[in-house]
C-alpha cells in the first residue's frame, strides 16, 4: 500500500478508484463502500485506494470537541492495510484545504492530481468550503470532470443506519459487544503506558495505564479485555474512571493482563474491549475492593 501525503498521485495509481471519507472507526458501514470499490476496481482492472482526512474535519472545525475518535490514525491506516489498497491518500485536514470551494476540490484533487475515474462516496458525504458540497455537488460536475461518481447505499443493522455517530453513543453507553459486530472488530484503545501511583500492584493486582488522549469515552467502568503487544497477546480486566475508592482527579484506563506481570512503562499496547462488567464504583475499604476485583476476574475469565 503506497501511501501519499498528497493527492498527486504517479502514473501507476491514477485513473483508478477511490473510496473517500472520514471513515472513523472502519465500521461495517465504511467496509461496504471500500469493499464495492474495490470490486469496481478488480472487474475493470484499475487501481483501488482511499481518500481520508486527519485530523476528523468535525474535530478541525470545533476545537471544543474532545474525545471524539472511534480510532487513531494509526489503527486507521492499519485496518485500512488489510484491504490490500494499492495506494491510501491522507490528506491534511487545515485551513487551506478547508478553505476550498467544492468544485475546487473536485477540479484540483478529483480530476487533475488523482484523475479518478470512479468516486465511491456514502450518501452523507460533505466536502469544500464549510463542508457545503455534497453528494449532489459530485453528481453536477461528474461529466465536467470526467469522472463517475457511485453513492453506496447505508448499511443498516435492524433497520438503522450504521454510521461512527451511531458506534459513539454506542460505546459511551457500554454496549461494547453491540459495538464490536458493527466494527467486525475488538474496538480498542492504543497508547503508551504512562506510570499510575503503583497502587494495583500493593494490592496484588498490578495495572498498565493509558491515557484515553482523544479517544470517545466508553461508559465508565470495568470491561474484559484482550491486550496485544509487540510481545503478547493476553486476556487482562481494564477500569476506565477515576478510581473513586483513591479520590482520583484524573480519567483513566488501568488494565490488569492475566499472566503478565513485569514493567510495561514507554511500551505501546492496545487494549480491545470485549464487554462490559460493571460500572465504576466507591469502596468503603481497600479490603472491598480487593473481593470485588477478584469476582470481577472471575467473570472477565467466563
Amino acid at each position: 500500500m503506497k501511501i501519499y501525503k498528497k493527492p498527486y498521485l504517479n502514473q501507476k495509481h491514477s485513473n483508478g478508484v477511490i473510496a473517500i471519507g472520514n471513515f472513523d472507526g472502519l465500521h461495517l458501514g465504511h467496509q461496504k463502500v471500500i469493499n464495492e470499490a474495490k470490486q469496481k476496481a478488480k472487474k475493470n482492472k484499475i487501481p483501488f485506494g482511499v481518500m481520508t482526512f486527519e485530523p476528523v474535519p468535525v474535530m478541525f472545525f470545533d476545537k471544543k470537541i474532545k474525545n471524539h475518535r472511534i480510532n487513531s490514525i494509526e489503527q486507521k491506516m492499519s485496518q485500512l492495510k488489510k484491504f490490500k489498497l494499492d495506494f491510501l491518500i491522507l490528506i491534511k485536514f487545515n485551513k487551506k484545504f478547508s478553505s476550498q470551494h467544492a468544485e475546487e476540490f473536485i477540479k484540483n484533487i478529483i480530476f487533475k492530481k488523482t484523475k479518478c475515474k470512479y468516486l465511491y462516496v456514502s450518501k452523507n458525504f460533505k466536502f469544500g468550503y464549510k463542508r457545503q458540497g455534497n453528494i449532489r455537488t459530485l453528481k453536477r460536475f461528474e461529466k465536467k470532470y470526467r469522472f463517475k461518481n457511485i453513492i453506496t447505499k447505508p448499511y443498516k443493522k435492524n433497520n438503522k443506519i450504521i454510521s461512527s455517530t451511531f458506534i459513539r453513543n454506542k460505546i459511551r453507553s457500554g454496549k461494547i459487544l453491540e459495538v464490536n459486530k458493527l466494527l467486525n472488530r475488538n474496538w480498542s484503545i492504543t497508547g503508551k503506558v504512562v506510570k499510575g501511583q503503583r497502587r494495583g500492584r500493593k494490592i496484588g493486582f498490578p495495572t498498565c495505564n493509558l491515557k484515553l488522549k482523544d479517544y470517545v469515552i466508553p461508559k465508565l467502568g470495568v470491561y474484559a479485555v484482550k491486550v496485544k503487544s509487540n510481545n503478547f497477546y493476553k486476556n487482562g480486566i481494564a477500569n476506565i474512571g477515576y478510581r473513586p475508592t483513591f479520590k482520583g482527579q484524573n480519567l483513566l484506563l488501568e488494565t490488569n493482563i492475566f499472566g503478565i506481570n513485569k514493567n510495561l512503562y514507554n511500551k505501546v499496547i492496545s487494549i480491545g474491549f470485549k464487554k462490559f462488567i460493571r460500572p465504576e464504583k466507591k469502596f468503603k475499604n481497600l479490603e472491598h475492593l480487593k473481593k470485588q476485583i477478584k469476582l470481577d476476574i472471575k467473570q472477565a475469565k467466563k
